[in-house]
């Protein structure tokens, strides 16, 4: 009896260990094709123009030129373009954490007439492409007289403008039982108070998550700042790249640009790996809180 109980077990073990084999070899293969794109960008950025359209290809170039990263910040004014791009970055991370957060905790904690028909008008706006409401705003702005400033890349986050990051974040609030305001109250909570020291900790994983979300959008929203910036001054890091692709006369330098682009993922891969666990766990939480 014990024989035939510890051959089970040890049946039972080498599945496991050959489900668990078939599922890291299937996930591996996946992720290599997945890396590939950003190891041949890599590739490129370590080579000369020619050696780019050689044939076969290398993946691996025998003499990596390490100096095409510093020549290429060097070959255009970066360090004015990412001080640029920090700034709209961070204020537009601001704005639409602010924002959002106070509109999608109107939506999950207040009843107001037509709560429900005007969260679905906000959802139903991401079916709207951005291009589609790109002429119309642009000339919004123009009549302001703000083209050619910061003030459209950024104003915009502070009018809730991500559906998705409302619809994220009022999930989170609906799942955290009303019973704490309603403690807080009797505690002699004000309403800003028990928002804040309350219910605020709860969302971190979703506050996070919209958070890698937006600084992704921002740095690398090259649309925007190409329609609204007129002065070289004020471009940011991806609209500087644009640069390398060359005019009429000129070839484009695709080893800078490839450079370039490593350097401006970088930021965006260290972002997701350092805030993954908050990230993951705040879109997964989403979809399972009612």
């Amino acid at each position: 009896m014990e024989n035939a109980i510890s051959k089970q077990n040890t049946s039972a073990k080498r599945k496991k260990v050959i489900k668990s084999t078939i599922t890291y070899i299937i996930l591996s293969a996946i992720a290599v094709l997945i890396l590939l794109p950003f190891f041949w960008m890599l590739s490129t950025a370590l080579k000369t123009n020619a050696d780019i359209f050689e044939w076969p290809p290398v993946l691996f170039p025998k003499s990596p030129h390490w100096e095409n990263f510093a020549n290429a910040w060097k070959a255009l004014p970066f360090n004015k373009y990412l001080l640029n791009t920090i700034f709209v970055v961070v204020l537009g991370m601001t704005g639409e954490i602010i924002s959002e957060t106070i509109v999608a905790y109107g939506f999950a904690r207040f009843n107001f007439p037509g709560k429900n028909i005007i969260f679905f008008i906000l959802l139903a706006t991401m079916m709207l492409p951005f291009h589609v409401t790109l002429i119309p705003t642009f000339i919004i702005w123009k009549k302001l007289g703000l083209v050619g400033t910061f003030d459209p890349l950024v104003l915009r986050s502070w009018t809730a403008w991500g559906p998705f990051y409302v619809f994220l974040l009022r999930q989170f609030f609906m799942g955290i039982p009303t019973e704490l305001d309603d403690a807080a109250e009797i505690d002699g909570a004000s309403p800003m108070q028990t928002f804040f020291h309350i219910i605020l900790p709860q969302i971190k994983p979703a506050l996070l998550a919209v958070c890698v979300f937006a600084f992704k959008g921002y740095w690398n929203d090259f649309l925007g700042p190409l329609v609204y910036l007129t002065d070289m001054d004020y471009y940011t890091m991806n609209m500087g790249m644009y640069f390398f692709m060359g005019g009429v006369s000129e070839a484009p330098k695709w080893n800078y640009l490839m450079a370039m682009s490593s350097i401006v993922a970088l930021p965006t891969i260290l972002l997701f790996f350092f805030a993954q666990k908050y990230f993951v766990e705040g879109v997964t939480f989403t979809g399972l809180k009612d």
